[in-house]
């Protein structure tokens, strides 16, 4: 019997190509109950969502011109958690299944290889998941709402599909951009990933967000230049300060009314140039900001789309075999992938549940990984509440959390720290 098979979306043609032996561009959501977790409800969660998500049930297969992705016959085997959050995908496990099902106690923590989706994809697989674990466990109701799907509807067409395709313009924005200083440290030799978790009040934090007027995300990286700011003073010698640049994805589903459950965000780079003076957090807040304003618009990133998908329509590169297309990939994510930006800010906003799921639930979290070149990432979710700040890193080193976090609670946010330093 033949098998589905999907190509893969613009931005996740990239993420097979740069994989490495120890590294692979992955991420989880996680929402945590009130209540220790069943594993058989949860096991048969996961096989009723798999005609639902087709594109999500998936191996990575390789063909003679692009990787693509293929269904599976069977559901991954949900997990007890272990060792810490995104172990490495590795070549093996990719071939199997792209995604990965995990329970410790009360969580529920769902891991995905980028090609697959973003977080915004992955979140609303995971409410969905978690809703139908709620009505096999407990017998709970719970509508299609809030990004909770159906669970018995058939996929619409619309969520399958390459939005950036639909969506590119028809002017190419330049990728050309001042280079960002980089985070570094002494790694850890058996790839350990430290996370440190900021557990703060959500109402507190967008209170103190717009005495700044600025919103979350601005004041997030503001707070973030100031301390990479600061440790790149404290570090320098004889050497001229660089850049400061912070990578924040932008959800382009709400720019263009795209209900996709494929990759569809794109980043972008804003940041300042310690060699023009000194910034404050009131200035830097202004500048993050304006420059997200300024740049996550529908125009703007139709050109950005465009200046992707463009070299993917050139009918050379489409007849060229897949390990050419590898190496030309690699090239790009080497000169421009992760040149830009000292780290990523990667923030989810407030997820909403339905009224009768929200009991059931203590919060929701967003773990992104460490990129190949950058030691350290930042991730942010908001549930009933309760906003988790994730700092991962993959350093023994962990000056940029305490100074971040520190900053937080001197701006008036009280912050609880929860880690799995070893």
């Amino acid at each position: 019997m033949s098998r589905y098979w999907f190509r893969l979306d613009n931005a996740a043609l990239i993420f097979p190509a740069v994989r490495q032996q120890n590294w692979t561009n992955a991420f989880r959501v996680s929402i945590t109950l009130r209540e220790k977790i069943d594993p058989i409800a949860l096991q048969q969660a996961v096989v009723d969502l798999m005609p639902r998500f087709p594109t999500f049930y998936v191996r990575l297969r390789t063909g003679v011109f692009w990787y693509y992705l293929e269904e599976v016959r069977h559901p991954p085997a949900v997990r007890p958690d272990y060792a810490y959050p995104l172990t490495h995908m590795n070549a093996k496990e990719l071939r199997t299944c792209c995604l990965r099902v995990f329970y410790h106690k009360n969580r529920i923590a769902a891991e995905f290889f980028h090609s697959l989706t973003d977080g915004s994809g992955g979140v609303i697989y995971l409410k969905t998941l978690a809703a139908r674990y709620l009505t096999l466990r407990y017998g709970v109701k719970i509508p299609a709402e809030c990004g909770v799907l159906d669970w018995t509807q058939d996929p619409q067409p619309e969520e399958l599909e390459d939005s950036f395709l639909r969506h590119a313009g028809k002017v190419a924005l330049s990728r050309k951009e001042p280079t960002s200083y980089r985070l570094r440290g002494t790694r850890e030799p058996d790839g350990f990933l430290h996370l440190t978790t900021g557990v703060v009040d959500t109402r507190t934090l967008i209170d103190t967000a717009h005495k700044y007027d600025a919103t979350v995300t601005a004041f997030l990286a503001a707070v973030m230049t100031k301390s990479i700011l600061n440790m790149q003073n404290e570090k320098r010698y004889l050497g001229r300060l660089k850049p400061v640049k912070i990578t924040i994805p932008v959800n382009l589903r709400k720019l263009y009314g795209s209900s996709t459950l494929r990759n569809f965000a794109l980043t972008i780079n804003p940041g300042v140039d310690p060699m023009l003076g000194h910034y404050t957090l009131r200035e830097l807040c202004g500048i993050y900001t304006k420059e997200l304003a300024l740049e996550a618009t529908p125009k703007q990133m139709a050109a950005r789309i465009a200046a992707n998908v463009g070299p993917q329509q050139l009918f050379p590169l489409k007849l060229a075999p897949l390990f050419l297309k590898n190496m030309a990939m690699r090239m790009v994510y080497a000169d421009i992938g992760e040149r830009k930006g000292c780290l990523n800010i990667s923030n989810l906003g407030s997820t909403a549940l339905p009224d009768v799921m929200q009991p059931y639930v203590e919060r929701l979290e967003f773990i992104i990984g460490v990129q190949k070149t950058y030691p350290n990432n930042c991730s942010v979710a908001s549930c009933g509440g309760v906003t988790c700040i994730n700092m991962i890193r993959s350093i023994q080193e962990s000056e940029l959390e305490r100074q971040f976090f520190s900053r937080l609670v001197e701006l008036g946010i009280p912050v609880t720290i929860e880690s799995n330093e070893r």
